[in-house]
């Protein structure tokens, strides 16, 4: 297996590094636009062709990044989402498109600079600490079920973290962390527009959510005989859900609305984080086997 597979595995990690620098350089030039623009109505027009320049940047490396991704499944022979390596690869793959999605549909070009950090900071900590040589899956994860849950939770983790940041820059914008008297940043869009894009992409990744919890009980009841046992990984799970509907429900309340709900889903951002990190790879459960739920 290994002569054969070894070019779509090579070619897979090349892809991967040079998404990785794409998405730098048009963070890069997403920041220069940011820094150029004094008053978010009124861009100049070399800040702009900068910010056009990044999310064409951006665009290209998502196409690299999604490159990636597939030709590891090519050289494994599998869905490419099995270690935790692949795993937040594809978790950046989806907040990157999302973000594109979002970018395509409100003027927030100059803000992605703020999403492609946290998102290459994530693909670094795959690629350099957590990378795996592409190999079989192990075991117990050799199931249909991976491509349904597993697919579901990447998909909700990648625009949890979308919606996380939006509602951080919310927070920002709003006048949150301003010193007293300070006005809040102008170069931020209006908080009103990013709490809509936070809520609707929350209420999507929560509905996703759901669907990876409700699909993950049923594998564990074929794998392990019973549908919930209180394992780290469906514990936190489970805050995380909570959390979110705990935003949803806040979000729809007219007195919690603007800041109350996008402190609930910077703490669900930090939930799903801490799903991702500590509990993957610190936690022992039976989940444990290979580092991805």
């Amino acid at each position: 297996m290994g002569d054969r597979l070894a070019t779509p595995a090579l070619l897979s990690d090349w892809l991967f590094t040079s998404a990785f620098g794409v998405y730098m350089l048009a963070a890069l030039l997403c920041s220069a636009e940011y820094a150029l623009t004094r008053h978010a109505a009124a861009p100049p027009s070399f800040a702009v062709r900068l910010g056009r320049s990044g999310v064409a940047l951006t665009v290209l490396g998502g196409l690299l990044h999604l490159g990636s991704v597939a030709l590891r499944g090519v050289a494994t022979g599998r869905v490419p989402w099995g270690n935790m390596y692949e795993y937040l690869s594809a978790v950046g793959l989806i907040a990157v498109v999302a973000w594109l999605y979002v970018v395509s549909r409100y003027d927030l070009r100059r803000m992605s600079v703020f999403v492609l950090l946290p998102i290459a900071s994530l693909l670094f900590l795959a690629g350099n600490r957590l990378y795996a040589e592409a190999a079989p899956l192990v075991p117990p994860l050799r199931s249909y079920w991976i491509v349904v849950h597993v697919a579901a939770a990447i998909m909700a983790s990648g625009v949890f973290l979308l919606s996380g940041v939006v509602s951080a820059l919310h927070l920002v914008g709003s006048g949150e962390f301003a010193r007293k008297g300070k006005p809040r940043p102008t170069r931020l869009p209006p908080a009103e527009e990013l709490d809509k894009i936070a809520y609707r992409t929350g209420a999507v990744g929560f509905l996703t959510l759901t669907f990876a919890i409700i699909t993950g009980a049923v594998w564990a009841e074929q794998a392990w005989g019973r549908f919930w046992g209180w394992d780290p990984k469906e514990t936190v799970a489970f805050v995380s859900w909570v959390c979110y509907a705990a935003y949803l429900h806040a979000r729809a309340t007219a007195g919690w609305r603007g800041r109350r709900s996008a402190w609930l889903n910077v703490v669900g951002l930090v939930v799903v984080l801490f799903n991702l990190f500590f509990v993957n790879l610190v936690a022992v459960g039976l989940h444990s086997y290979a580092g991805v739920d």
